[in-house]
């Protein structure tokens, strides 16, 4: 069971809309994908949660590999932090087989596994930033793709106060009959996380506003 921290500063209302508008951007980096592997291709995230730097380091360790791979991108601008995309290491070379597909030999998947695993972060994290800063009506500058590998204390440590928040969701990825399971991170100091509740609030009351919206949308 994921470990959610009892004071992390969100209502349920604004925990609500941030995991709609992480679904949102996965959904969108599917059709993404998609076009990129030719083939159906199904993200989800299932559980959402915002969390302590401490708490998300032992979300990682239920894994039961010690050994993770993730890419990672900064960004910045009225929220500033890094995303990660994360997944055991061991699955790594099943991700790059789903997404490259054909029979292709260890040696020709290990050469180009930093490439793939760069792309379909990129992809992914592109698509959770993107969606929740036009939503928010907000710019975001994004760091090119960094592929790196450790433990969880590793992965999410920064030079940040621990105190830090992390936005966790649960991620599933499924292409070529094959179902990935892994993570998405986002790191966020105290004033991005003051600034991600007050930007929360205004989405609500612009959403709340217009009865005849369904769902938010991305520009």
């Amino acid at each position: 069971m994921m470990l959610v921290s009892q004071a992390v500063g969100l209502s349920e209302l604004e925990l609500d809309a941030l995991s709609e508008l992480v679904n949102l951007g996965v959904s969108n980096a599917a059709v993404s994908l998609r076009a990129m592997v030719r083939e159906e291709v199904v993200l989800s995230v299932p559980r959402v949660a915002v969390i302590t730097r401490a708490e998300a380091v032992v979300n990682l360790k239920q894994e039961g590999s010690k050994r993770l791979v993730a890419v990672q991108q900064g960004f910045e601008g009225d929220i500033t932090g890094r995303a990660l995309l994360i997944f055991p290491e061991a699955k790594s070379m099943e991700l790059v087989r789903a997404v490259v597909g054909g029979d292709l030999s260890l040696e020709e998947i290990t050469e180009i596994e930093q490439e793939a695993l760069a792309e379909t972060g990129n992809i992914i994290l592109n698509g959770c930033l993107g969606t929740i800063a036009n939503n928010f009506q907000r710019s975001l500058r994004i760091s090119l793709p960094e592929v790196i590998y450790g433990e969880g204390p590793e992965l999410l440590s920064s030079a940040s106060q621990t105190n830090d928040r992390v936005l966790f969701a649960y991620i599933n990825f499924a292409v070529r009959h094959r179902d990935i399971e892994g993570y998405i991170a986002m790191t966020l100091d105290l004033p991005s996380m003051i600034m991600l509740k007050e930007l929360l609030g205004a989405f609500i009351a612009r959403f709340s506003s217009d009865p005849s919206t369904e769902s938010p949308g991305v520009d």
